[in-house]
């Protein structure tokens, strides 16, 4: 289906703003101008609108979008978190349950202004059914998005606070990469498609053993795989790390070959200058889940710093369980303000933290995306701006990222195709989700308790 969208009140183009028309053929931003003219296209049209490129998630939980204030687990940090609410359900969730919880936190996305999902999919053991994946892959193409399924994976129980009393049997490296391959077989699109896999062990630190790391890597970058996983949430990485090893978490990293352009981070909120600077040069990436990061009292990442370092910055909203959230609007907003709050009022412009929230993401994943270029894929959101919230704002163009949450997505395009048309999701019906997340739910803490 091809569509020319027309009227905008801006569009965000390169970092700057201008009123033009948007032709699209099937999948491709096909011609960009002014008064474009019809050439049988359904015309879509966007007054009141201004169009962004479609944000992109770098880093995601999607299992955790039914584990949203878990009253065990909300005033406590990351380890006791861990122990009270993530590890304590993860083993027991069912495919069904997994395949709905990833469309609610999909459809999060889709209304925030997200088109691209990376999501750090941990819920695998040595036991673990083949299908739980698959309710992740089915949920995916249902929704119509753009995704990175980041295969997360243990291969000991590990140090962090809860994950040894799951008395579970973590895969072994073989396991995890046999496993890869089939997911690879069965999922992996070209390099502009809607769908890749990606190596990444649940915790660098805690949850695999060096020479495990190792052949991850290897494996990784044999089939040209990105390499993702946690680091440096909090300052217990840094003290494993020194305590088992002798170096820094990011030395570590290192000598792991966990370190360069194919490489990205969740957090590095504890990263210092000395770890920021060889970060750097190794030209490996950060995911910055701000939100998140103020929930568990962790702290807040120096993504400026990091910025000006040349480090790739781009942003996650992390999982619900620890943000309540799934809205990549509201990260961009709370990184603009917390950055600021960091750096100073005139540290960090606002175009800079839209790039951070979808060119940068694009190019870290691999996609040909999150810039409105002709030739690049076709993912826009429209944003309405005539709104109390936002018919005010003197820059329109920048009225969502200044004014954050809550917005509307008048339409979003992923891949060319509205999965959102008229405010409307194309996708899901939300009331008949909710209605089967609450009966499944109360069906998995029934079993559990």
């Amino acid at each position: 289906m091809s569509y020319l969208i027309k009227n905008a009140t801006a569009v965000l183009l390169s970092n700057k703003s201008e009123s033009v028309d948007i032709r699209t053929s099937n999948e491709f931003i096909s011609e960009i101008g002014i008064n474009l003219a019809p050439k049988g296209e359904e015309v879509i049209d966007a007054t009141e609108c201004v169009i962004y490129p479609g944000f992109v998630n770098t880093h995601y939980h999607l299992a955790q979008s039914v584990l949203k204030g878990v009253p065990e687990g909300v005033n406590k940090g990351l380890g006791d978190w861990l122990a009270a609410v993530p590890y304590r359900f993860w083993p027991k969730i069912p495919p069904k349950l997994m395949y709905l919880s990833a469309k609610l936190g999909l459809y999060e996305l889709q209304r925030s202004g997200a088109t691209t999902c990376a999501d750090h999919h941990y819920l695998y053991h040595a036991s673990t059914t083949p299908e739980l994946e698959e309710a992740l892959w089915l949920a995916v193409e249902e929704m119509g998005m753009r995704f990175m399924l980041c295969r997360g994976s243990a291969t000991k129980a590990g140090s962090h606070k809860g994950m040894k009393s799951l008395h579970i049997t973590p895969e072994t490296p073989d396991m995890v990469m046999s496993r890869m391959d089939k997911s690879m077989r069965h999922h992996q699109d070209s390099s502009i498609g809607m769908k890749k896999v990606c190596m990444a062990p649940t915790s660098l630190i805690h949850s695999n053993e060096p020479e495990h790391l190792k052949e991850f890597a290897d494996y990784a970058r044999a089939n040209r795989l990105k390499l993702h996983s946690h680091l440096l949430e909090v300052e217990f990485d840094e003290q494993q790390a020194q305590a088992q090893y002798g170096v820094s978490a990011v030395e570590y990293a290192q000598q792991c070959g966990w370190l360069g352009e194919d490489v990205w981070f969740a957090h590095l909120v504890k990263a210092d200058a000395k770890s920021r600077s060889i970060l750097a040069e190794t030209k490996t990436g950060i995911a910055h889940c701000p939100t998140s990061n103020c929930r568990l009292g962790s702290g807040i990442a120096s993504a400026h710093e990091m910025d000006k370092l040349g480090m790739k910055v781009t942003i996650g909203v992390d999982g619900s369980a620890s943000a309540e959230s799934g809205s990549m609007l509201q990260e961009l907003n709370l990184s603009w303000l917390l950055q600021r709050a960091l750096y100073g009022a005139d540290s960090v412009e606002p175009g800079r933290i839209l790039d951070w929230g979808s060119k940068n993401g694009a190019d870290l994943l691999g996609f040909k995306t999150g810039q409105i270029k002709v030739g690049y894929l076709a993912d826009l959101v429209l944003y309405r701006v005539d709104e109390p919230r936002v018919a005010t704002v003197h820059t329109p163009h920048l009225a969502p990222l200044l004014c954050g949450e809550p917005a509307t997505v008048e339409y979003s395009f992923i891949h060319g195709n509205p999965v959102i048309s008229k405010q409307k999701s194309t996708v899901v019906n939300d009331q008949k989700l909710i209605s089967d997340l609450r009966q499944e739910m109360n069906k998995f803490l029934y079993t559990i308790t």
